[in-house]
């Protein structure tokens, strides 16, 4: 009290405020954090009082026992999770589902904070005027799209071959920016020009998924490397400057083929070009390319053979739409679908009919008779008063897409029951509607058996939709999302280009889903010895002996400072600013998303610490200031080690010794050494990785936790805490294998309850 109480309490603690109603949900957090910090030794400060071991045992003991009857009679009563819709993606994937579409809605609907970390979060989750008004948008886009397929004359799509003279400039004397003939090919040069390798041949008449071959060849090839490219869509005009990329491939002197799939939306055409920013570029003035000015420059360049262009549907077929919208009811399609013609016999039983099967798949779950009538009332009124069996389907499938009961997961406080705890395993690994199968074990009654659980999720996980679980989960996770929200400055780190931010995304994500597939220890996120490597990667982390555009797998010596998320570009990318490092971003990310270490807000009166550019003081002698005020240094006893740690590594990934200088000017040295919140000393990156898995269980802990609020909709309450030192102990026989964390979460009681 002498030191948090009244207006003057430090750090803006005042205990006074607190004791007035200890019970208050808003200050749970901070009852937890003060039974955390007792219990650590960290409160009071050692250089204030010393407490007797067995009055800090009280208090610690008594404290938890009381949070804990706290938190347990609520969630008894109210559920730990509140009530959670579906995500935009969940939401996405469910209408694809049901309808058999396969159009990006995502994006249409409004931007979801992130709670905790994850955008499943049920507090994080707002729904309003706005919001609604968006859902109903995107079920209309969908119901259009779907009846589109159906009723519409004609299949949309088609396959096209383009030999080069079909995608060249059309005027070999007009200087443009699409590709030149040269030697029957269609060539593009390395350049900085923008939209330089634009093909207006392969403009999309129409949104839709698309399916492209490109044959081709690399010219003026360097010496160690092919000639990486990248494909890109926009519409490819100084009005439209943005371009989505798609992939990227390395051409070498021989010919070869590569495929991509992308969504290309009206208008939009491709642009093929040499993307690697190390190669040599053409020069080219006034902003256009005349045929014949590349070549005597000697720069290298693609050639392309030929392309092959298709239109395709991903998903079901046409035929299979029509039988779940429309059952036995007669179409005569039209040119324009909503002028086609449906007809039947007995129009009433069979609408009322495909209202309930298609609610039964909506809602989850078999779906009472009184539930499914106010949708059939509805779609047959309609019909009546349009005397359209089109608008009367539509309008009773729009309801049912707009009803709570497809928007939200359907749970009840205390233990849920089959189909809950089916459509809760499935939007967790896939983020999708469960299948037949998870449907037919919740109709027996056998998704409460811990050994069910457990073969679901391996089944669930190697099937094709399962595939998605890593990308969908680290996205958060990892920040994986963010990782274009910076762009590292091109003048200090020249070597980086958007083929090797797309290859540390593609290696972060095979070597979690390798962790996944083979059942590794979690331990592998702090160190492991490989990680997945194409060319283009190798080269910019300074490794030698990868060759070609396909990932592999490297090996690592035990000095190498690349194993394990720690060691990888897209990581050490996310967590800097494109032009800096801080050691307070980064340890407090390494603390909060790997390390289990959760890190309170900083105090409002203290100012937040910035880099040096003058290259005058290093980042840490500025900290060590910073840490003097009493305020801080708590917190950032845990949050500068895993920071220092990582600052060998610059923004873009790459390995460093100096710190940037003005020019003219000598670097500051690095220095990774500090010491942990435990007391022990570490030189670098590798030891300090080292004492880290010394405690595997709380890396396994710190896994346990993230997954369980994504898959849940809840953060980890103190109540929680019990269950997943259980799951953690479960899972230390198999080395905290990575699957054995997910089964365990499953089957444990904070998931199959509410």
């Amino acid at each position: 009290m002498d030191c948090h109480a009244g207006d003057g309490a430090e750090a803006g603690f005042d205990l006074e405020k607190l004791l007035k109603d200890p019970t208050a949900p808003a200050d749970r957090d901070r009852w937890v954090r003060l039974h955390d910090r007792v219990a650590a030794g960290e409160m009071p400060p050692p250089d204030y009082s010393e407490v007797p071991a067995k009055e800090q045992k009280k208090f610690v003991d008594g404290t938890a026992q009381w949070l804990n009857t706290l938190v347990s009679s609520e969630q008894k009563e109210q559920g730990r999770v509140q009530a959670r819709r579906l995500t935009n993606l969940q939401l996405e994937r469910s209408l694809h589902d049901l309808l058999g579409i396969d159009i990006p809605l995502a994006n249409g609907f409004p931007e979801e904070p992130r709670t905790h970390g994850f955008n499943t979060v049920a507090n994080g989750q707002p729904m309003s005027h706005y919001q609604l008004e968006q859902h109903l948008n995107g079920v209309d886009k969908a119901l259009d799209e779907a009846f589109r397929r159906v009723l519409e004359i004609g299949n949309d799509e088609f396959e096209e071959d383009l030999p080069a003279e079909k995608f060249v400039r059309t005027n070999p004397k007009r200087r443009c920016r699409e590709p030149e003939m040269l030697y029957e090919h269609a060539v593009v040069w390395s350049s900085n020009m923008t939209f330089y390798g634009r093909i207006p041949r392969t403009t999309a008449k129409d949104d839709g998924w698309y399916r492209f071959t490109v044959r081709a060849k690399a010219l003026n090839v360097p010496e160690d490397h092919g000639v990486w490219c990248t494909v890109r869509r926009g519409r490819a005009v100084s009005s439209a400057p943005l371009l989505a990329d798609i992939g990227a491939f390395e051409a070498t002197s021989e010919p070869q083929e590569w495929t991509f799939t992308a969504w290309i939306p009206d208008g939009e055409m491709l642009e093929i070009r040499p993307g690697d920013t190390t190669l040599k570029k053409a020069y080219f003035k006034g902003g256009q390319v005349g045929a014949g000015e590349g070549e005597p420059q000697g720069a290298p360049g693609l050639a392309m053979e030929w392309i092959k262009f298709s239109r395709i549907h991903l998903g079901p077929d046409d035929e299979t739409i029509r039988k779940n919208l429309f059952g036995s009811f007669k179409i005569k399609q039209h040119k324009d679908w909503r002028r086609a013609e449906v007809t039947g016999d007995q129009k009433q039983e069979e609408m009322a009919s495909l209202m309930a099967e298609f609610a039964e798949r909506a809602f989850r779950r078999p779906t009472e008779d009184d539930v499914v009538q106010p949708f059939t009332d509805f779609a047959w009124q309609t019909y009546e008063e349009t005397g359209s069996l089109i608008r009367g389907l539509r309008a009773g499938y729009r309801a049912i897409l707009c009803s709570p009961r497809f928007l939200y997961f359907q749970e009840q406080p205390g233990q849920l029951d089959d189909y809950a705890i089916a459509s809760r395993l499935s939007y967790f690994l896939w983020n999708r509607m469960p299948d037949e199968e998870l449907l037919q074990l919740a109709a027996q009654g056998k998704l409460k058996e811990e050994s069910t659980l457990k073969n679901q999720v391996r089944r669930m996980l190697q099937v094709p939709e399962g595939r998605r679980f890593v990308a969908d989960f680290t996205e958060q996770w990892l920040d994986l999302s963010e990782i274009d929200f910076t762009e590292p400055d091109r003048r200090m780190f020249p070597k980086f280009d958007i083929v090797v931010q797309q290859a540390m995304i593609d290696e972060c994500l095979t070597f979690v889903q390798t962790v996944l597939d083979d059942n590794m220890s979690v331990t592998n996120f702090i160190d492991s010895d490989f990680s997945f490597m194409n060319e283009r990667l190798a080269r910019f982390y300074g490794i030698d002996g990868v060759k070609g555009d396909e990932l592999q797998r490297v090996s690592f010596s035990p000095e190498s400072p690349r194993g394990g998320l720690l060691g990888q570009g897209a990581i050490q990318k996310i967590t800097a600013n494109g032009t800096n490092t801080s050691p307070v971003i980064r340890g407090v990310w390494i603390s909060e998303r790997l390390l289990g270490q959760e890190i309170a807000p900083p105090p409002q009166n203290v100012p937040a610490i910035e880099p040096d550019i003058r290259g005058a003081n290093t980042i840490r002698e500025k900290l060590e200031k910073h840490k003097s005020n009493d305020s801080c240094a708590s917190c950032h006893r845990h949050i500068d080690p895993p920071g220092y740690a990582l600052e060998n590594f610059d923004p873009a990934g790459q390995w460093r010794t100096k710190y940037p200088a003005p020019r003219g000017k000598k670097g500051l040295p690095i220095d990774p050494s500090y010491t942990t919140a435990d007391g022990e000393d570490f030189a670098g990156i590798n030891q300090f990785r080292a004492i880290v898995l010394k405690r595997p269980e709380k890396i396994a802990r710190n896994v346990v936790e993230h997954m369980l609020t994504y898959g849940t909709g809840a953060p980890i309450s103190f109540a929680d805490r019990e269950v997943v030192e259980q799951i953690v102990e479960r899972s230390a026989d198999k080395n905290y294998g990575f699957r054995t964390l997910i089964e365990e979460a499953v089957s444990s009681q904070i998931f199959l309850t509410k």
